[in-house]
């Protein structure tokens, strides 16, 4: 690792996992093999990065977040407390009774695309995937895909409107108070113009 990375003295940091330059890992975080962490990113206390999560550059971790096989994207938010779990149907035990090892669990990696940001407590299920720049309430439970730009609240999460590149929510006429303008067409929500 570079030496513009900084790993504080209680962090736990694999060898076998790799770490972007300027990225910062706080107290108590952890990252495990087969990780990736891209430059400029934060880690927040506690945060923990299961074995074969992918995180994205510029992206902030926030404290005790928990992301376990996930695809984070670049320019992402993953606000405190915030669990992205990846095995939907988890037990401690096979069949047979024996305990589960690592590869008796079922991956299915969740998908944070660029720019969205995941409000603090949230849980992401397996396999979700939540569309750019979309904006996720705090404690909000998100069980299905998620499309881009989309304002999600709630257990289980509902849409509730859709967010600028700048976070806030759109008017009716899908403009911005920022003054970006947006357009919603069968594909999804389309940026048309800047300020």
């Amino acid at each position: 690792m570079s030496d513009d990375i900084f790993i504080h003295p209680s962090a736990e940091v694999s060898e076998n996992c790799k770490v972007g330059q300027g990225t910062r890992i706080w107290h108590q975080a952890q990252v495990l093999g087969d990780a990736e962490v891209g430059a400029e990113c934060t880690l927040g206390k506690g945060v923990f990065i299961g074995a074969g999560t992918t995180v994205g550059n510029r992206v902030k971790i926030g404290n005790y977040a928990n992301l376990f096989g996930a695809q984070i994207e670049d320019d992402s938010f993953i606000g405190p407390l915030v669990c992205i779990v990846q095995d939907r149907h988890p037990r401690s035990t096979n069949l047979d009774g024996t305990r589960k090892g690592h590869s008796d669990y079922v991956s299915e990696p969740a998908t944070i695309r660029r720019g969205a940001s995941i409000g603090a407590s949230s849980v992401i299920m397996p396999g979700v995937t939540v569309g750019q720049y979309a904006m996720i309430s705090a404690g909000s439970v998100v069980n299905k895909d998620v499309p881009d730009h989309a304002i999600m609240v709630g257990n289980p999460a509902r849409q509730v409107g859709f967010a600028c590149h700048c976070g806030k929510k759109l008017d009716e006429n899908f403009i911005c108070e920022c003054g970006r303008a947006y357009q919603l067409t069968e594909s999804g929500l389309v940026f048309v113009e800047a300020p």
